[in-house]
């Protein structure tokens, strides 16, 4: 069987997902790995050392920059002579652009933000939850190739093997852009939360701490907002220390405590971490369909009948100003730090 894998970066920096979809298509046999742009051969060779049996390289001036209409046919051309029985892609907003493009191409469909994908003959077998993950949809494509997108973290990342080689054939470009790229803004680039793998995040009870003297002159939203940061504070200094992210939930956001770029839930990132720490955030369905996906959910909340706590793995009922600090202590001892 025969697995196209994009690989989906932007001027070099890999989305993690790619990685994580050429393991799953090692699973069920060749894996080759498609890398399009402009000084692309350090994402070929590390497409070859996380796995792939070989990797088509597109490198042309007309894919400097990402535009749907020349991504896209040159990833039709390419099924097109090759005939793989499926092509893979990790889900971003990239990547479900050009999927679908190219699938009316192809004249077939694409399966998207896939959690699971299992062989039966000659059909694949996607599972995906919808309804804001209160179910889950088993569903087959008829065409082919299959295309599918995966949801990050759903799959294991293939261990690397450093200064593995293989096969790197160049491939020509296909199609003219329509378009032009005038240029980029970028807003909180550090902010991964969709690849980390722990995430430490705050609601609205982070500015619930009544032992703080706000500066003098504040009126009352400004003191909310500010006991909120001292709040967060503590919330990031545990993030850090364990190596991951800062989220919110969408109370903390709408407060103006945190920026949007941190909103865990279903109008904000949806999330599947190792470590997932709940503080100060009672459990909205809206929050819980953004981080249920946990391997590990800790909640630490002041009320005992919040109803994140039927989430979590583990609970701890207090003081959120009191349990972190403590926490973060405890932390530091054991990690040596």
């Amino acid at each position: 069987m025969k697995t196209f894998v994009y690989i989906d970066h932007f001027k070099g920096e890999v989305q993690p997902a790619s990685w994580e979809a050429l393991g799953l298509a090692k699973s069920f046999g060749a894996a080759i790995a498609l890398v399009f742009g402009t000084g692309v051969d350090a994402v070929a060779k590390a497409a070859l050392e996380y796995g792939a049996d070989e990797v088509l390289v597109a490198d042309d001036a007309s894919l400097a920059d990402y535009r749907a209409e020349t991504y896209a046919s040159t990833l039709t051309s390419l099924a097109s002579s090759q005939s793989p029985n499926l092509i893979l892609f990790p889900t971003t907003a990239r990547t479900r652009e050009m999927a679908a493009m190219s699938a009316v191409d192809l004249n077939t469909g694409v399966l998207t933000d896939v959690s699971a994908l299992e062989v039966n003959g000659e059909s694949f077998i996607s599972t995906r939850p919808i309804y804001e993950g209160k179910l889950i949809e088993k569903t087959v494509c008829s065409g082919k190739p299959v295309m599918a997108t995966i949801r990050g973290r759903a799959f294991p990342k293939p261990n690397r093997e450093e200064g593995k080689s293989g096969t790197i054939t160049k491939v020509a470009a296909a199609g003219e852009a329509k378009s032009t790229v005038e240029g980029y803004s970028a807003s909180e680039s550090a902010v991964n939360l969709g690849d980390a793998g722990v995430i430490v995040s705050g609601g609205r009870g982070v500015s619930n701490n009544p032992s703080l003297t706000p500066p003098a002159g504040m009126d009352e939203k400004q003191a909310e907002i500010w006991r909120a940061q001292q709040g967060f504070a503590l919330v990031t200094e545990l993030a850090q220390l364990l190596g991951g992210a800062v989220g919110a939930s969408r109370a903390a956001v709408d407060g103006g405590y945190i920026t949007y770029a941190h909103q865990v839930g279903q109008t904000g990132k949806v999330v599947a971490p190792d470590l997932y720490i709940a503080c100060g955030i009672s459990g909205a369905i809206q929050h819980l369909v953004g981080m249920r996906n946990a391997k590990v959910i800790v909640a630490i909340n002041k009320d005992a009948d919040a109803p994140i706590f039927k989430q979590a793995r583990y609970g701890v009922v207090g003081d959120l100003f009191q349990i972190l600090p403590a926490l973060t202590e405890a932390m530091k001892k054991k990690l040596g730090k």
